[in-house]
């Protein structure tokens, strides 16, 4: 038996980037003598087993023959006589087929994956990378991360092949999403959706947001004036200002009304907040986005809009808001809102790096108004006979107040 690193600690090691986990390819053993030397078995699909002492992932050495559609249609062969080459080949890309012996440091690299990680380029091991949808994710996924790589030509090519087979309607939606999530948290998550673009898959995976090239807004307020040209700035806003996942999700999905716009009302897309907030939960439907993003992509949806213009807004209007957003009873959420309608608002060629005083002020406005002294105007309403919508109204004018006392002394930075 012997055990060799493979796949993203190998790559991420000759890179100068840091190990965090470590997968190993187990080479001549049997289900029976892992157990035997202590190991877990934990693999459902195809032996997997967990160290005794480290609890790192070990493999034994397998090959995989496509037998349906979709990243489970494979029939999986584990053996002694499968060598670490044969192993390797099944692997995504070359920078991934890698392996390193432990005790030498000495590689196996029958595929060029240190060429591929000098030169700066994604490239497929073979012709089995089509048999899997979720390796055009993962590829994808890779160059947001990679942003000094460029995909190879023949694998650009591939994964177009992979589009018009169908073979990425095949995908399941937690996978998808899990891949889709780990994009977006990566330095440079427009990346993940431009490789997507080129080869065809966002027009199956996320129609409502490809649609948007081509579409134009104001220049006025959009210099960049091309919608998907501006989405792709607030990722990179996004990414800039180390925004939690649902932020960032929530700015993915903000301006998909801006594509269903009549063509004949461009470059203006009055109510496309609505239609945001309507075609933003189909997507989160489709791909069983969690809650927590969800429902944030819905506020931001709705009201980024309204966020945008609160400086012109007074204590009541920002009351409105307020409540809108539900955000007395959620001010977490009612904080990421903000901070992707900053992400927004800097979104845009030559804006990059505005100001966004709306953050603070609201903020602020919502700060006063959970502070206000509502327990005790409420039992002074209930002791001068008041009930019901009547104490309501006696608490909301006492949130006003604060949030008119706040807004007039606006707080100098967010």
């Amino acid at each position: 038996m012997q055990a060799w690193i493979v796949g993203g600690a190998v790559r991420d090691r000759l890179l100068g980037r840091p190990v965090n986990d470590r997968d190993w390819v187990v080479v001549s053993s049997t289900p029976e003598a892992m157990a035997a030397a202590g190991f877990t078995p934990v693999g459902r699909d195809f032996p997997v087993f967990l160290h005794p002492q480290t609890h790192e992932e070990y493999a034994l050495a397998r090959t995989e023959r496509k037998s349906g559609r979709g990243y489970l249609g494979f029939t999986v062969q584990a053996s002694p006589d499968v060598t670490l080459e044969d192993d390797l080949a099944r692997r995504d890309l070359t920078i991934n087929a890698i392996a390193e012996d432990p005790a030498t440091g000495a590689l196996v690299d029958p595929y060029n994956g240190q060429r591929d990680l000098q030169q700066r380029v994604l490239r497929h091991v073979g012709p089995a990378f089509v048999d899997d949808p979720v390796r055009l994710l993962r590829l994808a996924r890779l160059a947001a991360r990679f942003a000094d790589f460029s995909v190879a030509p023949e694998t650009e090519a591939l994964l177009a092949e992979m589009v018009a087979s169908g073979e990425v309607d095949h995908l399941v939606p937690e996978r998808v999403w899990q891949e889709l999530s780990r994009g977006l948290m990566e330095d440079r998550p427009e990346r993940m959706f431009a490789v997507l673009r080129q080869c065809g898959a966002l027009r199956v995976l996320l129609p409502e947001v490809d649609r948007l090239w081509g579409v134009p807004q104001p220049p006025a307020h959009h210099p960049e004036v091309d919608t998907g040209v501006h989405l792709m700035l607030v990722l990179q806003q996004a990414a800039r200002l180390q925004a939690p996942l649902p932020v960032r999700y929530a700015c993915l999905v903000h301006d998909l009304g801006k594509g269903t716009t009549p063509p004949e009302q461009w470059p203006r897309h009055i109510g496309h907040e609505q239609r945001s907030a309507v075609l933003a939960r189909q997507v989160a439907q489709r791909w069983k986005v969690p809650n927590d993003c969800a429902a944030l992509a819905d506020v931001v949806a709705r009201e980024h809009g309204n966020i945008h213009r609160s400086g012109e807004f007074g204590a009541d209007a920002v009351l409105r808001l307020l409540e809108r957003c539900d955000a007395l009873r959620r001010p977490q959420r009612f904080a990421d809102a903000l901070l992707a309608c900053e992400c927004d608002a800097r979104g845009r060629t030559g804006l990059e790096d505005r100001t966004y005083p709306q953050r603070a002020r609201l903020a602020g406005a919502l700060a006063a108004a959970l502070a206000a002294p509502v327990q005790a105007v409420a039992e002074a309403a209930a002791a001068a006979g008041l009930a019901g919508p009547a104490i309501g109204e006696r608490v909301r004018a006492a949130r006003a107040a604060a949030i008119a006392a706040a807004i007039a002394s606006p707080p100098t930075s967010a």
